[in-house]
């Protein structure tokens, strides 16, 4: 059964209240929180998220392509890690040794679902170790449905509208679309290709993907022309303009 507090803030949701992602993640007992949309081609992008540990947690995932939240994605299923630090590093092997700064200790991710449709993830992050209780999950599970059905009814722009972390992470994604379609053109290869040589460079050099879009975008950074070969290569690193 629903709560009282989640009951209230459900109605919140309908309005231009900027503090609505913080009262959701206090009432669910989280540190952060976040909500990714999924696009075409399996790719996602914050629409929605607390400053601090949920907005920098989820924009680590969209880097690295790896996590709890793209298994939840991608599987349509819930994904309930309570000792993130326990996972074998094979798990995610590019996200869980970049976490060692981090101070995330667990992370619950709620798929948002209309039947076998999988439109975005709700994202929940904990300092330390831990477990939902009965009640909060409870609550994540309607407040996954609520988001479900606002993605489904076009109304994503008001959920951006609600936070600044949101509209951040909305801007610097929206650098990430253009610089892939740059990278596209440029190298000559698909977009999917074109974000891997995005994330491979942001991996290499421990530096948010939004970043290294920002960039390429401003063509402060190049990637050199793939030299045609009979044999396999290995893509040479991006030059930074001085």
């Amino acid at each position: 059964m629903i709560s009282d507090p989640m009951a209230a803030l459900l109605r919140r949701l309908n309005t231009a209240d900027p503090t609505v992602a913080d009262d959701c993640a206090r009432v669910l007992g989280a540190d952060g929180l976040a909500v990714s949309a999924l696009l075409e081609g399996g790719a996602r992008e914050v629409i929605w998220a607390t400053p601090g540990l949920g907005t920098r947690f989820e924009e680590l995932q969209f880097t690295l392509g790896e996590g709890p939240g793209p298994d939840a994605a991608r599987t349509g299923t819930v994904s309930l890690t309570g000792d993130l630090r326990a996972m074998p590093v094979q798990r995610w092997p590019a996200l869980l040794p970049a976490l060692s700064d981090d101070p995330v200790g667990s992370v619950f991710c709620f798929p948002l679902n209309l039947g076998a449709i999988t439109v975005g993830v709700l994202t929940l992050t904990q300092e330390t170790p831990g477990v939902l209780d009965a009640q909060q999950w409870d609550d994540a599970t309607v407040l996954a449905a609520a988001l479900t059905s606002l993605l489904l009814d076009g109304d994503r722009h008001r959920l951006e509208s609600l936070t600044t972390a949101s509209t951040q992470a909305v801007l610097r994604q929206a650098a990430v679309h253009q610089a892939t379609g740059m990278m596209s053109v440029q190298l000559g290869v698909p977009l999917s290709e074109a974000l891997l040589h995005l994330r491979a460079h942001a991996y290499r050099h421990n530096a948010p993907l939004g970043d290294i879009a920002s960039d390429v975008v401003a063509r402060r950074l190049r990637f050199p022309q793939p030299t045609p070969t009979h044999g396999p290569t290995v893509p040479e690193d991006p030059k930074d303009d001085v």
